[in-house]
This record gives C-alpha cells, sequence and structure tokens, in this order.
C-alpha cells in the first residue's frame, strides 16, 4: 500500500515537471510580433544605426512601414528619387526673381510712395510678370564696409574712418543688422567679421592702418565671394558694400569685370566714396562709377572733408527708401545665363536705380 502511493506520488512530480518546462519552452519560441513592445524600437533607433548594419530581423519589410521609415524607403526606390529630384529642379526654375531699387526724381530726391501699377518690368528683353510689390524700408540689412588703406589714401584716411564709424552706428540695429570691416592694401583684411555690434565695428574700423599698395578688385570680389554669399540668410535681406577708395588699383589678380561679377552673384549693391583729392575727376573717379552702376548703387565725390559725412548720410536714407518687387520672367530657361533686368517707370521725369542683371540658375 505505501509503495503504492509512494509510486502516485512520484508520477504526480515528474508530471508537474514536464507540465512547467513546457510552459517554458512555449514561452521562449513564441513569435516575437506578439509582443510589440519588447521588439518594435522606434524608427531613429533601427532605421540608421551608426556601424551601417541593419537591427532588424530578417523578416520582409512590413508594408505599411513607420512614419520614420519613409524616408530611406523612398531613397532606395529609384524612380520615386528621379522624380522627387525633377519636381525639386522644377521648384527652382521657376522660383521669382527679387530686386530691391530706388526711385529719385530730377533733383535726385527720393519718392517713397510709388505703387505697383506705376513701373513695369523688362528681364531679358522681354516683358515680365510681377508677383508682388512692397516698399521695404525696414528689412535687415548685411553691410560690408570697404575702406582703402593704401599709401594713397593716407591724407583723409583717419577723417574718413572717423565718418565711417558715424555711419555704422546710425546704421546698424542691434540683434537685427550685421556688418563686418574689411581693410586693404595689397590684401584684404578682416578687423571685425560680422557683428551686429556697433562698438565692435567701430573698434575694428580704428584698428585700419594706411600704407602699402592697392588690390581692390580683389578685396571687393573677397567681401562679395567670402563674406556675403556666405553669411547665413533665413529670410529676405538687404546687401550692401561701401567702398571707400581713390579708384586706383595696381595688384589685384581679378579684373574690375569680375568683381562687378561676383557682386552681381551675392545680389548686392555697392556704394562708392571716393576718396580723391585732387578736384578733377579722374581715372579712377571712372572706375569707381562703373562699380556703382553695375550693381545699383551710387558713386560720391566729396571733394570736402564734410562731404565724406554727407555721402554716409545719402547711403543712410537710400538704404531706408527702396522699393523691392518679384517678378515671374518669361521664356525662363536654367541655362546659368546672364540675364539682364530694366524696371521702368510710368512717370519719364523718374529715374530708377537697380542692379543690371543676374545668373539664372543651372541646371
Amino acid at each position: 500500500m505505501k509503495k503504492s502511493i509512494l509510486m502516485k506520488s512520484r508520477i504526480f512530480v515528474f508530471l508537474v515537471a514536464i507540465h512547467v518546462l513546457a510552459g517554458s519552452l512555449i514561452g521562449q519560441t513564441a513569435p516575437s510580433a506578439s509582443t510589440p513592445p519588447a521588439t518594435q524600437n522606434p524608427p531613429e533607433k533601427t532605421s540608421a544605426p551608426p556601424d551601417g548594419k541593419t537591427q532588424a530581423p530578417a523578416t520582409p519589410v512590413p508594408a505599411a512601414p513607420t512614419p520614420g521609415a519613409q524616408a530611406p524607403a523612398q531613397l532606395e526606390n529609384p524612380a520615386k528619387s528621379e522624380s522627387d529630384e525633377s519636381v525639386a529642379t522644377i521648384v527652382h526654375v521657376v522660383n521669382e526673381v527679387r530686386v530691391v531699387f530706388t526711385v529719385t526724381d530730377r533733383r535726385g530726391r527720393y519718392i517713397k510712395d510709388m505703387k505697383r501699377t506705376d513701373f513695369r518690368v523688362i528681364d531679358d528683353q522681354k516683358p515680365a510678370e510681377m508677383r508682388s510689390f512692397r516698399s521695404e524700408t525696414d528689412l535687415p540689412l548685411q553691410v560690408g564696409l570697404l575702406v582703402d588703406a593704401s599709401n594713397s589714401v593716407r591724407d583723409r584716411f583717419k577723417f574718413e574712418q572717423e565718418a565711417a564709424i558715424e555711419f555704422l552706428n546710425a546704421v546698424i540695429r542691434p540683434r537685427y543688422d550685421k556688418a563686418f570691416v574689411v581693410g586693404f592694401d595689397a590684401t584684404p583684411e578682416v578687423t571685425q567679421d560680422f557683428t551686429d555690434s556697433t562698438e565692435g565695428l567701430s573698434a575694428g574700423v580704428r584698428m585700419l592702418r594706411a600704407g602699402g599698395g592697392t588690390a581692390m578688385y580683389d578685396a571687393l570680389y573677397f567681401a562679395c565671394r567670402d563674406k556675403l554669399l556666405k553669411q547665413e540668410q533665413t529670410g529676405p535681406v538687404r546687401r550692401a558694400i561701401i567702398l571707400l577708395s581713390d579708384g586706383e588699383d595696381n595688384l589685384s589678380h581679378v579684373t574690375r569685370e569680375e568683381a562687378i561679377d561676383m557682386a552681381a552673384r551675392a545680389e548686392v549693391i555697392v556704394y562708392t566714396i571716393s576718396t580723391n583729392i585732387s578736384g578733377m575727376h579722374g581715372k579712377g573717379d571712372k572706375v569707381l562709377e562703373r562699380i556703382a552702376e553695375a550693381t545699383g548703387g551710387r558713386a560720391f565725390f566729396p571733394f570736402q572733408m564734410r562731404d565724406v559725412s554727407d555721402a554716409f548720410l545719402s547711403i543712410q536714407e537710400e538704404l531706408r527708401s527702396q522699393y523691392a518687387i518679384a517678378y515671374k520672367p518669361a521664356n525662363f530657361a536654367a541655362d546659368g545665363r546672364y540675364r539682364t533686368i530694366e524696371i521702368l517707370a510710368h512717370d519719364k521725369g523718374l529715374k530708377v536705380r537697380t542692379r543690371k542683371g543676374y545668373y539664372a540658375p543651372k541646371q
């Protein structure tokens, strides 16, 4: 009897052990898909691991991937990728051309109450469709001050420095506008990089020292290519360069037209202030006129010291008295070609000044 009871107890324990073992084995071999929290990691942790090795199970990608995985899937689809690229290109090609300009009367006074219907736009010798028009008196400024520090400007150098400082103090608004200072003789030297600090800009101007040859074209080219074109732009801005020089250049590696070309690519207006004190309109003054006219700026010839301050005041007023339009060119081609711009006022007694053209994007 006792042996029988003992035998039954051992059988019972054996069956319980088998049951527990079977349950454990079933738990280990259950499909991972049945427990999403344990295996479905967030897309950012599985779609692009640091070592480049996939961490997902060796099973087909689900037909409806998570939103975070859609971008990689699109990149792996050549047809989709090509379609996306073509769409992006089309958007770029038909992008509106934006132009800033000023209007003056016969006496050179700024006209600030013009309307959209007062103008027409000619792009590459064909009428263009104007999309928007507004008076731009408060756009953020990106200004470059280029000061000729060669021996030829030594006589008025100190006064011009103080006039430039006064201009920057009046124009640059903290947390809104930015400017930089470049002195040049044989080479351009940045004495103050982009900043909204008028104290820093004043210190940069006072650091300039006269002496050496003149590489004015190189300095303008450098300011446009390496400073303005590379400066972050989060929205519409007005780019301008104020160039103080006698216009004489004897050391540049680039030509005058190459410097103007780079200014066009940077979409910058150049205002020139002559340091020529001879009282005669010389060769250098004609160079300064050419640079200003080609970029939509103005050339100033202050033969007396007080006229330098007046030139800076005129530039300051102009920067706050401009219009901006956006238009769609006719027969546009993304060929990288230079296209001319003309903005014409219906009133023949008014003068419109703007940049002469732009480079079309290239596919």
